[in-house]
């Protein structure tokens, strides 16, 4: 036998030091049920990612699902304000209970933990990571069909955090019109390849423009390469969302559960 190199993904033989690999997946506790779990992600920050997670949960509760949201991006979290939500997250001795929107979507970000949420987060990578991780482990999340997990942007510890150790059932990967999108999409789609986690759709943001009175639409943001992109990764489901002052005015001002739009129709459900 030759001299082992502790390699044993690369390795043939069946010796007593072989160590197979361990799953990194942590377990939810027995106060919750969550049947799916869809990771939001996006190579770069500012395309719109906590939008757009904003939009998938209010319309899978409009469709009669329980509905909640995990806001993994703890160093910029921006759920709260998109939903109106001001008061804190409740616990006792053992859980922390997440805090319920007016229409009933379950959310729990580091924002209703803070006594000031206007105090930034800074921590480093694996209290980051280890915060994420307890938002699954220690919430009382009860019945959830869908659960949305609002990711920071990038490859780091946190994504990853997320991708090894919560049952991500499938990622939707947020992008804007720019000549460098296919690079972005290729890194969060190669490490969901990597993560053996397959992605259920791509959505581009600022789209275009319409102009309310003739109705032409405008690319100001540049040409967009959606398709082409899609087509590169096998992606399937695609979607475009416009710029619509109604959606950035309904983030501003907490009312984000009573815009209605179809630009996501037919993503998920």
């Amino acid at each position: 036998m030759a001299e082992c190199n502790h390699d044993c993904a690369n390795c043939g033989e069946s010796c007593e030091s072989r160590k197979e690999p361990q799953s990194l997946r942590v377990a939810t506790n027995q106060y919750s049920d969550i049947r799916k779990v869809i990771g939001i992600v996006s190579g770069k920050g500012g395309v719109g990612k906590s939008l757009v997670t904003s939009m998938l949960a209010v319309e899978a509760r409009r469709k009669g699902f329980n509905t909640a949201i995990l806001d993994a991006d703890i160093t910029g979290p921006s759920i709260p304000k998109a939903f109106g939500i001001t008061e804190r997250a409740g616990c006792n001795e053992n859980m922390l209970f997440p805090v319920e929107t007016k229409t009933g979507i379950k959310v729990m970000s580091i924002n209703l933990l803070l006594d000031d949420p206007s105090q930034p987060v800074i921590w480093r990578g694996p209290i980051l990571a280890g915060t994420v991780k307890q938002f699954w482990t220690d919430v009382a999340w009860d019945s959830v069909d869908y659960m949305f997990v609002d990711m920071p942007p990038g490859t780091g510890d946190v994504p990853l955090t997320v991708f090894q150790s919560l049952p991500v059932d499938g990622i939707i990967i947020v992008t804007s019109p720019q000549e460098l999108v296919s690079m972005i999409v290729a890194k969060a789609a190669n490490m969901a390849k990597k993560m053996d986690i397959p992605i259920l759709g791509l959505v581009e943001n600022f789209s275009y423009f319409e102009c309310p009175n003739c109705h032409e639409k405008f690319k100001i943001y540049g040409e967009s390469h959606i398709d082409e992109v899609a087509r590169e990764f096998k992606i399937e489901k695609i979607a475009k969302i416009p710029v619509d002052t109604r959606l950035s005015a309904a983030c501003d001002s907490g009312t984000i559960e009573d815009t209605e739009t179809d630009y996501l129709g037919g993503m998920l459900f």
